[in-house]
């Protein structure tokens, strides 16, 4: 059976808000995302309008993301004793493909799986350099 392609606001929320749900349960991504986020609803439509802004970049959108993730993760990562690794982020992408390749099929899915492949990169090397200040 052929997937649709991710298209729309709802489609983003949805695989948003299904691949944090596997992230909650998760036992090795969990306790951090757990510990973090007090409130996962605001969580959600934050990641939504993120995700929207970073595949839909030529689109005009009712919602832009303007936040800074890099910040955000350097403090978590401070804050967990500098305990975020490279299998974490590992286990972050694996569960994000897993999700994607349930739920879509194209070339935004796609787009979306090159983008987080960047974005795990760079943001855990700069987590790993921020540890050097």
């Amino acid at each position: 059976m052929m997937k649709e392609d991710i298209g729309t606001r709802e489609d983003v929320h949805l695989l948003v808000s299904t691949f944090y749900a596997k992230v909650r349960k998760d036992p090795f991504l969990g306790p951090f995302f757990n510990r973090v986020i007090k409130d996962w609803n605001e969580h959600i439509e934050k990641l939504t309008t993120f995700w929207e802004t970073s595949l839909f970049t030529t689109r005009r959108l009712e919602n832009r993301y303007y936040g800074n993730p890099l910040a955000v993760h350097v403090e978590v990562d401070q804050d967990n004793n500098q305990g975020v690794t490279q299998e974490h982020f590992g286990r972050w992408l694996n569960l994000w493909f897993e999700t994607i390749d349930e739920l879509y099929e194209g070339e935004y899915a796609m787009k979306a799986k090159q983008k987080a492949r960047k974005m795990s990169t760079f943001l855990f090397l700069k987590i790993f350099e921020a540890r050097q200040n």
